[in-house]
């Protein structure tokens, strides 16, 4: 039921024939296609042929299975990297694939569940009204009512999956010192990332669970719908899980029709997705337009979370970290992220590789944060992965992944959509308000630099979190002051202290522009209440102390 390369290895060794033969059907299927494209170069009849060769693509992927299919899904999310007649064929991959008997399908829901079909549904479409790489989908309703989705997983899948993961982890064995990016021997351990995930896709229990998961974590998010699962009806090739009435984030007239606007829904997109990788660490790692719907109400609703995966808090914190030392531009800091997140390995000096980032990032950022895209990193990154000795690691493929998918999904509706034109408010707003150590920590880092205070940098982050019209100055306030009045917070009192008074001058500048940025925000009596809230869980001598500097401050604020 598990991913496992070696077992796999040992089965396929004592039967070599079932590789290759597998090997020379896959040969032969993408040597007749790279003739063929070739063959129009040849006559100059590219253009005229370009139609044919993208479906001839798409019917190649379809009839080598799932595993060709899930690579066609991923290249079908990238406008950067294929041609537009090819994307708009492979993106009949995400749900336009032609089913399984039905039959065969009602045999395997009533062998899974024991009990017939009419046992269980009140009702069940005929066919099927979407198939997928893995299984097809039924629209149907429970007897207590609810309209319900049942997704069946394709017959003998495991075989056919075992045996392409097999040769592609014996051809990326031989291919790794051919290749000219330094990927070295990771490529086999994407190739395991992939297999793992792929096989826990395929177990649709494993799936409702993370459904759930998924579910927990944005139970207090006003615009993402998770579908529930009904375990009653559900097992290893069966899941039964609530219908949603939408519409796919690309179908731009229908979301339209009903009022909405598409960017909006994608924003959604982009910001749950940010957070599943900052704050939750559990992300949705196949998010194409077949998986992402837009439902009337305005929400966006994500389906299918077969494909999921977790990541570790320090992993999350340095993400979160190299973001904001590329918005900064300390590329230092930024390569030893990409140290601590195992792009280069630990013995590697960073001293060269510094000016080539700067290089690559100056350019990709430009003068404004809103030219940074993804696709221009891409573009960029993969020629200094020439030569420089940077490596994917296998957990990064997905997130990788994830992130151009969403990027590749927007881009196909608004070609000028700048991801980190919502990520870095994002950030910010986490940065302000965020009560871990770790986060708190990362906000301090952005603020001093060679140890002064950054101005500029607490201007910048306050107006960009305030340009969400939800973000609230005053909690983020309150936890600042319960910050320095903390013992981990006695260091910051100094600096702050050296901040107003360095270069032998007051601040008052500074200061006076930054209350000028949050007055509205921060009406004095409002910032004295919580200030005594807080003061009262400290001892009088604290009290004492601190009381002058917030009088102060709200003196300060009256006479503005």
């Amino acid at each position: 039921m598990s991913y496992n390369p070696n077992a796999i290895a040992r089965y396929y060794s004592l039967r070599p024939w079932l590789a290759i033969a597998r090997a020379i059907k896959v040969v032969w299927f993408f040597a007749g296609f790279i003739l063929g494209l070739k063959w129009d170069e040849w006559r100059g009849e590219v253009e005229r042929n370009k139609f044919k060769r993208a479906i001839q693509l798409r019917q190649i992927l379809t009839t080598l299975g799932p595993t060709f299919i899930k690579v066609g899904q991923a290249l079908s999310t990238r406008p950067d990297l294929i041609r537009k007649d090819f994307l708009n064929e492979l993106v009949k991959l995400q749900d336009q694939l032609p089913p399984f008997d039905n039959a065969i399908a009602y045999g395997i829901i009533e062998t899974q569940l024991k009990a017939s079909v009419a046992e269980i549904y009140s009702e069940l479409s005929p066919t099927p009204v979407a198939a997928a790489s893995l299984g097809q989908v039924y629209r149907g309703r429970l007897y207590s009512g609810e309209e319900v989705a049942v997704k069946v997983q394709r017959p003998n899948l495991r075989p056919v999956i075992t045996l392409d993961l097999y040769l592609m982890r014996w051809a990326a064995g031989w291919l790794s010192p051919w290749l000219p990016l330094n990927l070295g021997h990771d490529l086999s351990l994407i190739v395991d990332e992939f297999g793992t995930k792929l096989f826990e896709e395929i177990d649709y229990i494993n799936e409702g669970r993370n459904a759930e998961k998924f579910a927990s974590n944005f139970r207090n998010h006003p615009q993402v719908k998770i579908p529930a699962i009904y375990w009653s009806y559900t097992n290893t090739c069966v899941l039964t899980l609530e219908w949603i009435n939408g519409f796919k984030l690309t179908d731009t007239k229908n979301i339209r029709g009903v009022g909405l606007d598409p960017e909006a829904i994608i924003q959604i997109g982009v910001t749950s997705g940010l957070q599943q990788l900052l704050e939750h660490g559990f992300f949705h790692a196949d998010p194409h337009p077949g998986n992402l719907f837009a439902i009337p109400d305005g929400r966006m609703a994500y389906i299918d979370f077969g494909m999921m995966d977790q990541l570790e808090e320090t992993t999350k914190e340095t993400l979160v970290d190299a973001l904001v030392h590329v918005v900064n531009k300390d590329y230092n800091e930024f390569a030893e992220d990409l140290v601590n997140l195992g792009f280069l390995t630990p013995e590697t000096n960073i001293a060269p590789i510094v000016p080539a980032l700067e290089a690559v990032l100056g350019n990709a950022i430009g003068k404004n944060v809103k030219d940074f895209n993804f696709k221009t990193i891409t573009d960029e990154f993969s020629e200094l992965m020439y030569e420089y000795p940077f490596r994917v690691p296998a957990k990064f493929a997905l997130i990788i992944r994830s992130l151009v998918t969403q990027e590749g999904i927007a881009l196909s509706l608004n070609p000028n959509f700048k991801i980190v034109e919502v990520a870095y408010p994002y950030v910010a707003r986490r940065l302000l308000t965020g009560d871990s150590p770790g986060l708190q920590r990362r906000l301090l880092n952005v603020l001093f630099k060679d140890g002064k205070f950054q101005w500029q940098r607490l201007e910048n982050l306050i107006a960009i979190a305030r340009t969400d019209n939800n973000f609230d100055l005053l909690p983020t306030a309150q936890l600042g002051l319960q910050y320095l009045l903390s013992d981990e917070g006695k260091f910051i009192q100094r600096q702050l202290l050296l901040a107003l008074t360095e270069d032998d001058r007051l601040h008052t500048e500074e200061v006076q522009r930054l209350w000028n940025l949050v007055k509205d925000d921060l009406k004095p009596n409002r910032l004295l209440n919580v200030a005594i809230g807080i003061l009262t869980e400290f001892s009088r001598e604290s009290a004492a102390a601190i009381l002058p500097t917030a009088t102060s401050l709200v003196s300060f604020g009256k006479k503005q």
